[in-house]
């Protein structure tokens, strides 16, 4: 018989509210939610919340082809380990994810994985902006995203031909975009501000983002596409996408972790770990994006886990690639900065970015009889001090060391499986 499962003495908080309950687990799927239940194996739960797991819409797990920064393995533990239990990968891999047979190749290196992982696909082939990726046939393999995170599609035409076309498409999809005017960004290491002056480097506008970002409300408009914004760093790109969303436009719209804490003045140390891109703002860019969060114009909290090796990132700044790990911090950071109820910031990081990437059948859902079993149990009084290379990725580009974060996850279950018990990795 297949071992069941009791998490215990928990507080059940979900899109539906919250109750004390036990939840039975067994085969993949969650069997009872009550009082006083038992099962073969006893998970404590006491002081804790069990939530639907975390969804991820943006992280970069850089396999195929980057694999000495990461693999689906090892960034998968990192989202276990921070309460995923599911991560949606970004195509920026060598090769790019733009094809069927690159769409295979991940899903099944996925198989392995310690949560689900769901690959993106490119919206250009190359992720070069030349010309539109088989959007088709990477749908029905299964993809509801597709992106060339890293960079914004810049032409105009084939923004509006790829909408047009994903409108067309009889899977319902979402073109994400990472909204860099690449010419107003040209050249640029970090925020074009006070801080970019004093240290006399290049910097990027803050018009840089805002200009995509108008831009692809105004194709979203023309074409009715469902549209997800990346990223958000900038008060300009809130208020554009705030105003897009009252508008009734289907625009979905995200805020990282980092740009919810860190400004561009953690550039004044020269430490490439504080290069990314979308850049360091201001602290008015950050007061907003954490506004927007809290307002729900940005209805996604999503971590941007990019990961580099030591020696990548083992460069002058203006040199180095940008980039920081956050799988395992994301929650902590929301939890610290964020003044929400705990339930709101679930919903940000559970139940919405499952519904923007069509997961909601598998991941955020319900926690009740009948349902998969991707849960996580969270201490929201757990407070802890980040370590220089206190992570299960490949790489160690942490920007948090040091700093103590408030809540931290006792256990993840994906797809019944208790793949983090007592905050530790089980394989």
């Amino acid at each position: 018989m297949p071992e069941s499962l009791v998490l215990k003495g928990g507080r059940v908080v979900e899109q539906a509210g919250e109750r004390v309950a036990d939840v039975v687990v067994s085969e993949g799927r969650i069997v009872a939610v009550g009082p006083d239940l038992s099962a073969d194996r006893v998970l404590d739960a006491g002081g804790c919340v069990v939530a639907p797991g975390l969804v991820d819409l943006h992280a970069h797990l850089r396999q195929p082809g980057q694999e000495e920064a990461e693999t689906i393995e090892t960034g998968s533990r990192c989202a276990a380990l921070g309460g995923f239990t599911a991560v949606v990968a970004m195509p920026n891999t060598t090769p790019a994810i733009d094809s069927a047979a690159v769409v295979r190749e991940v899903q099944e290196l996925a198989r392995a994985a310690l949560c689900a992982v769901h690959p993106a696909g490119a919206i250009t082939v190359g992720r070069a902006g030349e010309r539109l990726a088989p959007l088709a046939e990477m749908a029905e393999l299964g993809v509801r995203l597709f992106t060339d995170d890293g960079t914004g599609v810049q032409d105009d035409l084939l923004m509006r031909r790829a909408m047009e076309y994903a409108v067309g498409l009889p899977h319902d999809v979402v073109l994400a975009q990472h909204c860099e005017n690449a010419e107003l960004a040209a050249g640029g290491h970090m925020h074009e501000g006070e801080w970019s002056s004093r240290l006399g480097m290049a910097g990027q506008p803050s018009e840089a983002e805002e200009a995509m970002v108008a831009r692809d409300i105004a194709l979203a408009r023309l074409t009715g596409c469902r549209v997800h914004m990346q990223h958000m760093s900038t008060a300009g790109s809130v208020a554009l996408v705030a105003a897009a969303r009252a508008s009734g436009l289907a625009i979905s719209a995200e805020a990282t972790p980092h740009h919810l804490l860190l400004t561009h003045a953690a550039c004044a140390s020269f430490d490439p770990v504080f290069k990314v891109n979308p850049p360091l703002r201001t602290e008015e860019d950050v007061a907003a994006v954490r506004r927007g969060v809290a307002d729900g114009a940005l209805d996604v909290i999503a971590t941007d886990h990019a990961p580099h090796t030591p020696d990548a990132k083992d460069e002058p700044f203006d040199q180095a690639p940008p980039g920081m790990l956050g799988l395992e911090f994301a929650l902590g950071v929301a939890l610290s900065v964020l003044d929400l109820p705990l339930g709101e910031v679930l919903a940000r990081m559970s139940w919405r970015p499952a519904a923007v990437a069509g997961l909601a059948g598998t991941q955020g859902g319900p926690v009740e009889p009948g349902r998969p079993a991707n849960l996580c149990v969270i201490d929201p009084e757990a407070s802890w001090t980040v370590e220089a290379g206190a992570t299960a990725s490949r790489s160690r580009n942490i920007p948090y060391v040091g700093r103590t974060l408030k809540g931290r996850v006792r256990h993840t279950v994906s797809a019944g499986e208790p793949v983090v018990v007592d905050g530790v990795a089980q394989r």
